[in-house]
């Protein structure tokens, strides 16, 4: 009995360090977010109160300044400068006798610490069970991501009032008590932005019909109450304008993400146009509010505000971008059976909410509607196309798990440095691999861009004297090839067309198709190349930034001829239209040759073939030509490109180890997608 009762005490000690050890972690990750949200809070206060007066803080100023549309005698929409409901230009009238300057301040504060009540509102909302490190890290982290939200920082910076609906609603449903108050709150959101009306059937059918018939008699009230006091007011607004339709900027403009603006983006106007509209928005909102009052059952009630607030988005005249906040509510969606899935959708929400389209989408006529409508396609793709899981589903706890190939043993005892970064036998999922894809090109082309400080002309003596002193050591190394290759090719018009087509035409395009096929028949080497290439692309950027280099074309009094752009006006600062539009400075290291070193090693490694392995090769062995003889790259940019190229394997090796193999078991799981299956669990 001793001896039990003296061996339990050490286990009983042991698991009490390691709870408390838990728990200060959990500690320290708290408070290191709640400090990133206060670092963001007060970044975004002081963008909006450093910029100038008369550029910040325009519709507040619009409506409540001294020349302001709520001091006119006459109608508030005489101008199209306010668009808010009548009852919303009542609750503004008081603020027109504040000073401008308090009224800034105490504006910008004022919306901050609504959006720190909406975060915490929403942390405290989210569907149960919630793990205590969830509900301890959920508040900070959604008070970051709504400081970090376009339509945020939008409302910030105009002094415009769209949280306050919002929050009227998220208090409505998740803290106040009594059906009644409940929806005294949701309509007086209602009559600030008549179409969030769309909640009160979200309550009739989900039980609460008190607070549904309050949504609708508190609406109601504010809306007769503003008509009593401003009945021209309240006859132009829900008359004339037909509930505020046509006022503000053009129904078409980029920011409008209704559906209305993106059918009339697409050329549709009059009858057909309004038809198509009513047609598809009440398809929208019926299949809206049949998935909401679905998942609200269910217990996910702020998945159901979010879908619900996504159909009203849609549905209304016009949605700008202050007002798309309920898309960003979406993030609480799980999605996907798989649990490497399970990110990809609140990625994907958060990068559309926290970035400009031009990020996410290319400017291609081919991506013209997803790049001019994102948002809008969002909240479709929430109100009515995602199948988010059930809380009744067995994969909702438990959902498929990853499956990672075998360790495979290093030469070195501290390798892989990141030994959790395991090889993911399945395929990882497309939609995240084509928003990385995107979103680091977008950063590459904008650091690559910044690297000449901003215009060609602004490095342009920094690129021709480093280009000078390379030029000096390739003679001093008897390796200064470029002028002969480039004058010889020069001469045969059938040999420049060809390494002018070459070097245009497969930059991006052989990359681009090696990575599609690893993705598609080895996912785990997919991985691995994807990696390298990321590491060597990073180390590239270093290089454009540490060094700008003028290529052998732009040297002037070389004798070089640009095969590929033509002739070049030295006379110029920036020498013609494509040097205003690209850093022509990023030339070392080429990535050119970078890349095409890339895929002839990884075609090398894995291609099963000898034949294929040989013709891979070939494509560096024309890159590294086609660079030079048209006078786009000296022969060290393409040395310093293979050094980068080298370094990006390292890189890959010494944090993930050596390059894993799928074990045969492993491989088939890649074609079904799935790992160990999950258990079953009885549907509540």
């Amino acid at each position: 009995m001793a001896n039990a009762e003296h061996g339990g005490r050490p286990a009983e000690a042991l698991g009490a360090t390691a709870v408390g050890a838990v728990q200060a972690r959990l500690r320290v990750a708290r408070l290191g977010l709640w400090l990133v949200a206060a670092i963001l809070a007060v970044r975004q206060v002081a963008v909006v109160l450093g910029t100038p007066r008369g550029e910040r803080l325009t519709d507040l100023e619009t409506w409540v300044g001294p020349n302001g549309v709520l001091h006119v005698k006459g109608s508030l929409y005489d101008s199209t400068q306010f668009t808010g409901t009548p009852f919303g230009g009542l609750v503004l009238k008081p603020l027109t006798r504040a000073a401008e300057q308090a009224l800034g301040w105490g504006w910008t504060f004022g919306t901050l610490l609504l959006v720190v009540a909406l975060g915490l509102v929403a942390a405290r909302a989210l569907p149960q069970p919630v793990s205590r490190r969830t509900s301890l890290l959920a508040a900070p982290v959604a008070i970051s991501l709504l400081m970090l939200s376009l339509p945020v920082r939008n409302t910030l910076y105009l002094g415009q009032t769209s949280i306050m609906p919002v929050l009227l609603v998220l208090l409505g449903c998740f803290v106040v008590r009594g059906e009644r108050t409940s929806g005294v709150l949701i309509g007086l959101a209602a009559a600030l932005q008549p179409t969030l009306l769309l909640f009160t059937p979200l309550l009739w059918f989900t039980g609460r019909r008190g607070a549904a018939l309050s949504t609708g008699a508190s609406f109601a009230a504010g809306t007769a109450v503003a008509w009593v006091a401003m009945p021209n007011d309240s006859y132009t607004y829900w008359v004339h304008h037909m509930a505020g339709v046509g006022l503000g900027g053009r129904a078409d403009d980029l920011a409008n993400q209704s559906l209305h603006g993106a059918l009339l983006r697409l050329g549709l106007t009059g009858p057909l146009e309004i038809a198509l509209f009513l047609l598809l928005g009440a398809a929208v909102a019926v299949l809206a509010l049949r998935r909401a009052v679905r998942y609200a059952h269910d217990g996910q009630l702020l998945l159901a505000v979010a879908i619900t607030g996504c159909a009203a988005i849609v549905v209304s005249p016009t949605a700008w971008q202050h007002q798309l906040l309920w898309v960003l509510l979406a993030v609480v969606g799980q999605v996907g059976r798989r649990a490497s899935d399970r990110y990809v959708w609140p990625v994907a929400i958060v990068l559309v909410m926290t970035l400009p389209a031009r990020m996410m989408v290319p400017d291609k006529a081919l991506f013209h509607l997803f790049r001019t409508d994102l948002v809008l396609l969002a909240a479709i793709a929430t109100a009515a196309v995602v199948p988010f899981l059930s809380r009744t589903s067995r994969y909702w706890q438990t959902p498929i798990p990853t499956a990672y190939a075998d360790k495979v043993p290093s030469r070195f005892r501290h390798i892989p440095l990141v030994p959790f970064l395991r090889r993911v036998v399945s395929r990882p999922n497309l939609l995240f691999e084509l928003l990385l894809i995107r979103v680091t090109y977008y950063a590459y082309a904008q650091i690559r861009l910044a690297a000449a400080g901003g215009s060609n002309s602004a490095g342009r003596v920094a690129a021709e004297e480093n280009g000078a002193e390379i030029h000096s050591i390739e003679r001093a190394l008897n390796i200064d090839i470029e002028y002969w290759a480039n004058h010889a090719v020069v001469k045969v018009d059938w040999l420049r067309d060809f390494f002018d087509f070459y070097y245009e035409s497969f930059h991006f395009g052989v990359p681009l198709a090696i990575l599609a096929v690893l993705y598609w028949r080895r996912p785990v080497d997919y991985r691995w190349a994807r990696t390298a290439i990321g590491f060597a692309t990073v180390f590239a950027l270093i290089g454009f930034w540490l060094y700008p280099l003028a290529p052998p074309r732009l040297m002037p009094g070389l004798g070089f001829i640009d095969t590929v752009h033509g002739p070049q006006d030295f006379t110029q600062p920036d020498y013609g239209t494509l040097t205003e539009l690209t850093n022509q400075y990023a030339a070392m290291p080429s990535l050119h040759f970078g890349w095409s070193l890339w895929c002839g090693l990884v075609i090398l490694i894995l291609a099963p073939r000898w034949w294929m392995k040989a013709l891979g090769l070939l494509h560096p062995l024309f890159t590294v030509t086609a660079i030079v003889v048209t006078g786009n790259h000296w022969v060290l940019d393409a040395v310093a490109g293979a050094v980068i190229v080298g370094a990006g394997f390292a890189m890959t090796y010494l944090f993930q180890g050596p390059r894993a193999k799928a074990t045969p078991a492993r491989a088939a799981q890649v074609s079904t997608g799935s790992g160990a299956p999950a258990r079953d669990r009885t549907p509540s």
